[in-house]
């Protein structure tokens, strides 16, 4: 018999009848419906690779510290206040942001470590905590941790420390969102566009495609999973 079904906010509805039920088996085109979505660190490697992505589909408003519509600092809990003020309500809140130190394991300082918790950590769970009462229901927040807690470099244990403890708040907090809200992180492998850059510190690691990124975002903001770490590789 015939069945509707929605996924919102993300795609309108559709309907869908199955054989025998007159007219044999058809599925109407779902479309994406407009969302409005921060992204924090639109200018950076990933931001960009996101950027590109949804842009087409959605009203996207790029944050930063220096540039974007709108500027702030994840390590400061009243310019996220802020940017959220400015912002208004919003569907969906996209983090690709977060400092942490690089150096060997034996000169590392508690203060060095700290910087990885306090930024990139706690800066993007500030996010969320923040943001809960400025996404509309059934909203998303999308962090990012990285590669480093699952197949590691030299000098990278406050990267890893930090990308892990991410995947953890995410797990945990996802069951206790309100109002149909949902949270994932995306943890990317070296991006081809950071090679350059970056390629020397990851010796033997595969880059992974930026259109593999954009898309691994799409998913956690137009999808409907929630508590997962996704993993690009």
């Amino acid at each position: 018999m015939p069945c509707l079904f929605s996924l919102a906010p993300v795609l309108s509805r559709c309907m869908l009848s199955w054989p025998g039920s007159g007219g044999g088996q058809r599925l109407h085109s779902m479309k994406a419906i407009e969302m409005k979505i921060i992204v924090i660190g639109a200018s950076g490697d990933i931001g960009g690779v996101v950027c590109a992505e949804l842009s087409e589909r959605h009203d996207i408003i790029k944050v930063g510290r220096d540039s974007g519509d709108i500027h702030a600092d994840i390590a400061d809990p009243a310019s996220i206040k802020a940017m959220y003020r400015k912002a208004g309500k919003v569907d969906a809140v996209i983090s690709a942001v977060g400092s942490v130190h690089f150096g060997p394991l034996s000169e590392f300082t508690q203060e060095q470590f700290m910087l990885g918790l306090n930024n990139k950590v706690m800066g993007q769970v500030n996010v969320v905590l923040a943001g809960l009462s400025q996404l509309n229901d059934g909203g998303s927040f999308t962090l990012t941790s990285g590669v480093l807690d699952r197949d590691p470099i030299r000098m990278g244990a406050g990267a890893a420390t930090a990308n892990g403890a991410l995947g953890g708040f995410v797990v945990g907090a996802a069951i206790e969102m309100p109002r149909g809200l949902r949270i994932n992180v995306v943890s990317p492998g070296l991006l081809e566009v950071s090679v350059e850059r970056y390629g020397a510190w990851f010796p033997g690691h595969v880059p992974v495609s930026s259109r593999h990124v954009g898309l691994a975002y799409a998913k956690s903001v137009e999808g409907a999973i929630t508590g997962q770490v996704i993993i690009v590789e």
